[in-house]
């Protein structure tokens, strides 16, 4: 494989993947794109023999995301194997602040969905197998990157190493990047001295579409809601964050342990906890890259920005500036602009700044404020919450925000 392609995506995870489907539907369709990944994608038809998995981790989707996903022309697929999120249960353990957000009082069929992400992958594999005009080559790795006057020249590593020219790179190959390290983008990392531990969980009642987020003086408790289990179990995916020594004990400690700690820190709204699959520990901080753009170079998805789990916002940022992104782009394209052009990228970056802002902002000040012991400060949370109850303007306002729709609103209309 030599010549050009206009444009390169490397990393073919699911913010890739998602990319390289919102650009061949906004694109118009002499425009080549070039998908690079290093792990085999699963093949046309997997999905179709898809189970859901007890142990599988999963991904938020806001209510933005599916809009946007419905743009994309591949929600019909996604909707398959998702949990809808009618109800979201906001407390803090010990206090008497509260919040029941609800998606009927806003005329939405759902505040979220929960998918299981070894299904979102290959649901969004196979929708990109339908699309003729995306090029995929994997495995396969971009390994060496060289700017050009127009674009970047860009070497390959697979199967048979190649080499290509491109008017635009979307580096989109996940958190720790090695393409950012090897383009010299410098990564500004705070660590907040947690982990989150994930699990899937069964629980002897249903939870009727609702996701609990709990906080506590360890940090935020999360369970959302999953489709039943083959055997008919009734399940919700845990995201627990605690401090390191806390969150080793409890992927280590056995099975009735862990449920019986669980149950302490949550509660009995489900009933009693009575499985528990397989647990995993990662440490968790706010990553940002030092630049998002460079002529013919866009960073993407958690290469860009990786996030604090506690709002469930890093996929859907993402996904909203995929949105953005190819909207400036397809501008772009319009006005005869190559679709590397600094002027072009810069744009999208001023439009989707604000979103970015605030969203990683949200994320990483909520765990500290409600972390904080400070009797006053509980006092104003507890009231911030039951206000949410009391004041339907307010809440209205909090559940657009959270839900990704404001944002939305104002891509669509900057």
């Amino acid at each position: 494989m030599t010549g050009h392609r206009d444009i390169v995506i490397a990393g073919g995870g699911m913010v890739g993947i998602s990319l390289a489907l919102q650009l061949d539907s906004l694109l118009p369709s002499d425009i080549s794109i070039l998908l690079v990944e290093g792990v085999p994608l699963p093949t046309a038809g997997d999905s179709q023999a898809y189970h859901p998995s007890f142990d599988s981790r999963s991904t938020a989707l806001s209510y933005s995301s599916r809009l946007l996903y419905e743009q994309m022309g591949v929600w019909s697929t996604l909707q398959d194997w998702l949990c809808p999120i009618k109800r979201i249960h906001v407390s803090t353990r010990g206090r008497f602040g509260s919040a029941l957000l609800d998606a009927a009082d806003h005329g939405w069929p759902a505040l979220g969905y929960v998918a299981e992400n070894a299904w979102l992958g290959q649901a969004l594999a196979e929708a990109l197998s339908c699309r003729p005009r995306v090029e995929l080559r994997s495995p396969a790795r971009v390994v060496a990157v060289r700017k050009q006057d127009r674009g970047v020249h860009l070497r390959i590593a697979g199967d048979d190493e190649c080499e290509l020219d491109a008017a635009l790179l979307l580096v989109a190959d996940g958190a720790n990047s090695t393409l950012c390290r090897l383009l010299g983008v410098d990564l500004v990392e705070k660590p907040y001295g947690q982990c989150a531990v994930v699990a899937n969980v069964a629980s002897a009642q249903a939870h009727g579409g609702c996701a609990f987020e709990r906080f506590s003086d360890d940090g935020p408790l999360a369970l959302l809601p999953l489709p039943a289990a083959t055997g008919g179990e009734h399940r919700s995916a845990v995201v627990w964050t605690l401090p390191p020594e806390r969150a080793a004990e409890m992927v280590e400690c056995a099975a009735p342990e862990f449920l019986a700690r669980l149950q302490r820190a949550f509660g009995y709204r489900l009933g009693r906890l009575q499985r528990v699959g397989a647990r995993q520990s990662y440490p968790l901080a706010l990553t940002l890259a030092g630049e998002q753009v460079r002529e013919g170079i866009v960073v993407m998805g958690n290469a860009a920005h990786t996030l604090h789990p506690v709002a469930g916002q890093g996929y859907n940022l993402a996904l909203r500036d995929i949105a953005e992104l190819a909207t400036v782009l397809a501008s772009a394209v319009e006005q005869g602009r190559t679709l590397g052009d600094l002027r072009t990228l810069v744009r999208y970056q001023r439009r989707q700044g604000a979103d970015q802002a605030r969203t990683i902002g949200f994320s990483d000040h909520i765990p500290a404020l409600f972390m904080h012991n400070d009797p006053l400060l509980g006092m104003g949370r507890d009231i911030a919450l039951a206000g949410l109850d009391i004041l339907p303007a307010l809440k209205r306002e909090f559940v657009r925000h959270a839900a990704g729709v404001a944002a939305l609103g104002q891509q669509r209309h900057g």
